[in-house]
C-alpha cells in the first residue's frame, strides 16, 4: 500500500497547500481518502489518472474535504470520459449533500446520464466493511459539519492506515489508530486548545497509548508551518509527499 498526499492543507490554503485528498495505491486499484474542493487541480498537478480511481471514502463533510467530488464526477463524464464503475463511501447523510452540493454547482447535473455506474454508500460507526477490496471501519469523532464525522481505519494487502478526519480529541482515536502501520492525523495547532480541532501537544501525549507505527501530521495552520521539524516527535505532511505504508 503507497499513500500520496495530493493535498494535505486546512480549508484556507494555508502554506500554499491543497485541500484534503490522499491518493493510496494498492495492487488491487487505488482510491481517494477525501476529495476537498481543490482536489481535481492537485490530481491534475500530481499527474494522477481519475479513471483509476475505484473508490474515494469521504471522513466529513465539509467543503474542504468533499467538495471536490461535484468537479470530480463532471470530470469523469465529460473530460475523462469514464466507463469503469466508481464507488464513493461517506457518513450518513452524505448522499443527500452530495447530490445538493452537485446541483448547486452545477445545475442539472444529477440527472444527466453517466457512461459509469456509481455506487454511493452511507458507513454506519463502528461497522466494518468491505469496499472494493479495501476493508472500511469508521469511527465517530467531534467536528461539527451536520453529519456525523468520522475517524476511517482502513486496511488492505495486511496494512491499516487510520486517517483522523478533522477533530478535537476524542477517545475514539486510541481504537481508530491503535496499533496502525500509518496514522495520518490532524494537528492544526501545536499547543493552542480549541473546538472541533486537534492541536499536537495533546495528540503527542496519546501516542504511546495508540502505538501506531508511523504518524504523519496534516491539517496545519500557520502556527504549525511556522515551527522547525525539530519541534515534533513525527512526520509532517507536505503536498506531493509518497510513503509505504
Amino acid at each position: 500500500m503507497r499513500l500520496r498526499f495530493l493535498g494535505s492543507g486546512d480549508a484556507f490554503g494555508s502554506g500554499g497547500r491543497f485541500n484534503t485528498c490522499f491518493h493510496v495505491t494498492t495492487a488491487q486499484g487505488a482510491f481517494l481518502i477525501d476529495c476537498g474542493a481543490s482536489s481535481m487541480v492537485a490530481i491534475r498537478r500530481f499527474g494522477v489518472d481519475p479513471n483509476g480511481i475505484d473508490t474515494v471514502f469521504v471522513s466529513h463533510l465539509h467543503g474542504d474535504h468533499f467538495g471536490g467530488l461535484p468537479f470530480f464526477l463532471l470530470d469523469a463524464q465529460l473530460v475523462s470520459r469514464r466507463t469503469r464503475p466508481l464507488t464513493l463511501a461517506g457518513p450518513p447523510g452524505f448522499e443527500a449533500r452530495l447530490l445538493q452540493a452537485m446541483e448547486n454547482f452545477f445545475p442539472g447535473s444529477t440527472g444527466i446520464e453517466r457512461r459509469f455506474e456509481l455506487r454511493i454508500l452511507e458507513l454506519e460507526p463502528e461497522v466494518r466493511r468491505e469496499v472494493e477490496g479495501v476493508a472500511v471501519t469508521p469511527w465517530v469523532v467531534k467536528h461539527y459539519c451536520g453529519a456525523p464525522p468520522f475517524a476511517l481505519r482502513l486496511e488492505a494487502e495486511g496494512k491499516v492506515l487510520t486517517y483522523s478526519g478533522d477533530t478535537e480529541w476524542v477517545e475514539a482515536l486510541v481504537p481508530a489508530a491503535r496499533g496502525a502501520d500509518l496514522f495520518v492525523c490532524e494537528a492544526y495547532f501545536y499547543d493552542k486548545k480549541m473546538k472541533y480541532h486537534l492541536d499536537y501537544e495533546t495528540l503527542a501525549g496519546r501516542l504511546a497509548e495508540i502505538g501506531a507505527k508511523r504518524v504523519i501530521l496534516t491539517h496545519m495552520s500557520p502556527d504549525m508551518l511556522s515551527r522547525t521539524p525539530e519541534a515534533f516527535a513525527c512526520e509532517r505532511a507536505e503536498d506531493g509527499l509518497e510513503v509505504e505504508v
